[in-house]
């Protein structure tokens, strides 16, 4: 018999304090709650935790530790129609688990209802054989001198990344270790961060998640991992050590080895919904222990879900122990797990609080005022699917967010659509029409081009149509581009004429990413060349397509991203704390002066002219404010950008030598390797092939 003490309410969750462990549960749903003890065999030990406080039901086992597999049983109301879905025949993960051990197995066991009759009797078969089991896990690791590097917002460089697809296919990453945490922190993969010159790697979701059954049932897998059903676990399978806690360990030493690096770790985080999908979906976890306080329902109908996010249901934001947990987990990984920083997947589905999104909810309330979440990254995805949801430029002061008025104009003035000057010279310079009235700097900008949602960037040029004929929806998923980046067939091609302008357009691209103002967001993989032969949705393909290709890499373009990513890391003109202001620095020209092709400035029938695609910028080095208060400022060499996005070459004429009078070529997207150039005097006519960019330099003239 199992000897249970009473133990603690909080905190929630799994304790182990080096004798035994303390178990919580929160439930007001629930009559009775049993906590389920499973041994090496699998056979089950039932403990009542008899013990209930604050609706946290709970009790101290002496002598259970790490290692210990775990679930709920929650008796109590089982009526759908009202919104409660108790059924103690269904193992429960707990909402607090730190590890999890084993996968669903997609049995009609974990259904709260029978197939053939879903608004019939529930479901009392028992699920357990079917189910992932928590696990206890010890809480103790050297850290050593870890420390969190603090990137400064202005001088980060984001590299996201799948922490499977990553190193799975590395051949100079020990075969044991690749796909992993420790595959991901091994020197190779390092090594590759630090030339490449990243700051950040932002990791596609870590949370232990599900695969749904349907995919299972077609032969894929929930790749991407936008389906979490743990909120304090690393994801198991990403573990080379093994899933009875060890892959905290593992997660941990990553961090530690990418710290020692001088790389941050940011966590892509899905708290906008779970794994149980809508009213037809199985019952793991939140549904089954308090389905009305977890789960936004329909008023209407409480059987049913809200569903602002596309995955059948949204977690209930306006409910005090939903945002403890959300709280509580960001806390965790911060302190116990040493991360740096959040991407929130979604975010707008967080703000709301009836069905508007409120700027102010009490999510971004909890947020603001918390000593420890307020002072990491924090990165908004800044929409979702239900109305009202897309909400760039609308985030609080203390959050980034990702910018997709920015990919969308970049992509645009690159494929040569006119009419978009005056929203590229913002987009550039760090959108302050999105973030300066509420007292935001041009780092609440996260630039991307590409990200996992979408095309790589070789396939952006490269195909105007989705392939994704794979994923088994008859091309139904995915967004649709349509919009012809004018470089010949689609796909794979031995047309040199094409192969070279694909190239001199991802060249363009990443160059304008690197050198605008804000954060840049690099996909990982694009500076490979990865390839997912079109497929703009691979988020169920576990296979070849998704995987990085290490065989195959364009080390003509990885050398590019390099000195791209130097330039702006040399360069402080390129990564302003504060926004440009049109105005004369020291009684020098302006800090920003936008120019002409033949180098007369900028007029108002400029910025308006429909069929523009050529414009150049003069950066000023001089007088840039430092990151500090002391009111310093910072002489930095000033710069010349020359765009051309047009089909044709055109005649750029250099602006005067008040601007500069000499200027070095830096970059040059017609000429991707780096090559020693004769200086070009003020009013130099230099001709600028099409869909190609030039970035020049000029020494500053001050120590």
């Amino acid at each position: 018999m199992v000897r249970i003490w009473p133990g603690q309410p909080f905190p929630l969750g799994a304790h182990y304090d080096g004798t035994g462990t303390n178990f919580s549960l929160f439930s007001e749903a629930a009559d009775a709650v049993e906590l389920c003890l499973f041994d090496e065999d699998g056979n089950e030990t039932k403990v009542e935790a008899a013990e209930v406080d604050a609706f946290c039901w709970h009790g101290y086992l002496p002598n259970v530790g790490p290692g210990q597999r775990y679930g709920w049983r929650v008796h109590g109301p089982d009526d759908p129609a009202e919104g409660n879905r108790c059924n103690p025949s269904k193992l429960l993960i707990d909402p607090y688990a730190k590890a999890v051990d084993g996968e669903v197995r997609w049995d009609q066991a974990v259904f709260g209802y029978h197939f053939d009759e879903p608004e019939g009797p529930s479901n009392q078969e028992d699920s357990a054989p079917f189910v992932p089991k928590s696990v206890v896990t010890n809480p103790y690791f050297d850290w050593s001198e870890d420390r969190h590097p603090r990137v400064p917002r202005q001088e980060t460089v984001i590299y996201e990344v799948h922490v499977k697809g990553f190193t799975h296919n590395h051949p100079d990453v020990d075969e044991s270790l690749r796909g992993t945490y420790a595959g991901l922190a091994s020197p190779p993969v390092i090594e590759h961060l630090q030339k490449l010159g990243v700051t950040t790697v932002e990791l596609m979701p870590v949370h232990q998640f599900i695969h749904d059954a349907h995919l299972v049932e077609n032969g894929l897998r929930n790749y991407w991992g936008y389906n979490s059903i743990a909120y304090l676990a690393p994801h198991n399978d990403y573990s080379s050590s093994g899933q009875r806690g060890q892959q905290v360990q593992e997660f941990k030493a990553m961090v530690r080895a990418l710290h020692q690096a001088g790389i941050e770790v940011i966590l892509d985080v899905v708290y906008n919904h779970t794994a149980e999908g809508n009213h037809m979906g199985p019952t793991l976890s939140f549904r089954g222990i308090d389905n009305a306080a977890y789960y936004r329902l329909v008023a209407e109908d409480r059987s049913k879900y809200m569903d602002y996010t596309g995955t059948g249901n949204s977690l209930n934001m306006r409910h005090p122990h939903v945002l403890q947990l959300i709280m509580d987990s960001l806390r965790y990984w911060i302190l116990d797990m040493h991360v740096d920083g959040f991407r929130f997947d979604l975010a707008s589905t967080l703000a709301r609080e009836l069905h508007d999104v409120d700027r102010l909810s009490a999510f971004f309330d909890l947020i603001q005022q918390d000593p420890v979440v307020s002072q990491v990254k924090l990165i908004a995805e800044p929409w979702d699917v239900g109305e009202g949801g897309y909400q760039v430029g609308n985030f609080p002061p203390l959050w980034s967010e990702w910018n997709g008025k920015y990919r969308d104009c970049v992509r645009d003035f690159w494929r040569g659509e006119g009419g978009q000057l005056g929203e590229f010279a913002y987009r550039l310079t760090g959108s302050s029409d999105l973030y300066e009235s509420n007292g935001r700097r041009p780092s609440a900008s996260i630039n991307f081009i590409t990200a996992h949602d979408g095309f790589t960037l070789a396939d952006l040029v490269a195909y105007n149509e989705k392939h994704n004929e794979a994923n088994g929806e008859e091309g139904r998923d995915g967004t649709d581009d349509n919009r012809s980046w004018n470089c010949g067939v689609e796909g794979p091609t031995d047309d040199q004429n094409v192969v070279e302008l694909r190239q001199r357009q991802r060249r363009n691209l990443l160059t304008t990413l690197l050198l605008s103002q804000g954060v840049p967001m690099i996909l990982g993989g694009d500076e490979l060349g990865r390839t997912q032969g079109g497929n703009n949705n691979a988020y169920c393909q576990d296979t070849e397509i998704s995987w990085y290709d290490w065989e195959k890499v364009d080390e003509e373009f990885i050398d590019f991203t390099r000195r791209a990513v130097a330039l702006r890391r040399e360069h402080p003109v390129f990564r302003r704390r504060r926004f440009f202001e049109g105005v004369p620095i020291h009684g020098s020209v302006s800090d920003i002066t936008w120019f002409r092709p033949d180098g007369a400035e900028m007029g108002q029938d400029d910025w308006n002219a429909a069929g523009s695609g050529a414009i150049q910028v003069f950066l000023n080095g001089d007088g840039i404010p430092t990151p500090d208060a002391r009111g310093e400022t910072i002489i930095d060499d000033s710069f010349l950008l020359l765009f051309n996005a047009g089909g044709e070459a055109v005649d750029f004429v250099l602006p005067a030598d008040r601007w500069g009078q000499s200027w070095t070529a830096e970059l040059d997207t017609a000429v991707p390797a780096a090559a020693e150039a004769e200086p070009l005097p003020a009013g130099a006519k230099v001709s600028l092939e099409g869909r190609s960019s030039l970035i020049l330099r000029r020494p500053s003239e001050k120590v």
